[in-house]
């Protein structure tokens, strides 16, 4: 893909819809563009990274392994979402890894050192970053307050109302349809349970008639339902 094509599809996103092709040559895109295939790392050792991410295309798989060999899942990043030193500092992400999940994924690097240089001439650039950030940060804290305060089925029915409201669900109807990109087994690391218990309460859920996950779907039936009983718990 040659170079001006690359900026039009970064251009897509609010992020960058209005850098110049000045302030991209800045930020050395065209030599920053990365696709890897399902299962690839983009890191593994994160101890010494230097870079932000920005997802173009795919999923990206955020985790770490711990002292057991587990494999731990913090969050998983869609498109248009940014990850690794999304903070802006250097050796603060405790051999975090990222990985291609689902599929082939198509994403763009930046170094902090460029990425800084350009968020100190654009302060609206820094405005919309920080707003960005800032959701990653609420979405952060939601989940370990969630898995601090709530029992399995709460964590659950939390987590997939949160999902809904990321994803775009802003209380209006009162049923909403998003894709499925998570497993059994997905859902089970990011609420902290096992893939059996929480296929269990799927199935509850499900003939509750509160909400129903097929390969391609996330169905919530009675999203608002689900809102009450997730601020009731």
């Amino acid at each position: 893909m040659d170079t001006d094509n690359k900026f039009l599809l970064l251009r897509n996103y609010d992020l960058w819809c209005h850098l110049s092709d000045e302030e991209y040559e800045n930020l050395n895109v065209s030599h920053h563009f990365i696709e890897a295939k399902k299962g690839d790392y983009i890191y593994f050792d994160s101890y010494h990274l230097n870079k932000l991410y920005f997802v173009k295309d795919g999923y990206i798989k955020i985790g770490y392994i711990d002292e057991e060999g587990n494999e731990i899942i913090k969050e998983i990043i869609r498109e248009g979402e940014i990850f690794g030193q999304f903070a802006l500092e250097k050796n603060n992400l405790n051999g975090e890894f990222a990985r291609a999940y689902k599929g082939n994924v198509s994403l763009c690097a930046f170094s902090i050192e460029d990425f800084e240089k350009l968020l100190k001439k654009r302060p609206d650039l820094a405005i919309k970053y920080s707003k960005q950030v800032g959701e990653k940060l609420r979405r952060a804290e939601f989940r370990l307050l969630t898995m601090l305060n709530k029992d399995v089925r709460s964590r659950l029915l939390a987590f997939f109302y949160h999902l809904a409201m990321v994803d775009g669900y802003r209380g209006e109807g009162v049923s909403y349809t998003m894709n499925n990109f998570l497993t059994h087994e997905d859902i089970a690391k990011l609420i902290g349970s096992t893939r059996q218990t929480v296929t269990t309460f799927i199935n509850e859920l499900d003939d509750e008639g509160l909400l129903k996950l097929t390969r391609k779907k996330i169905i919530l039936h009675d999203a608002k339902k689900i809102k009450t009983l997730v601020m009731a718990e």
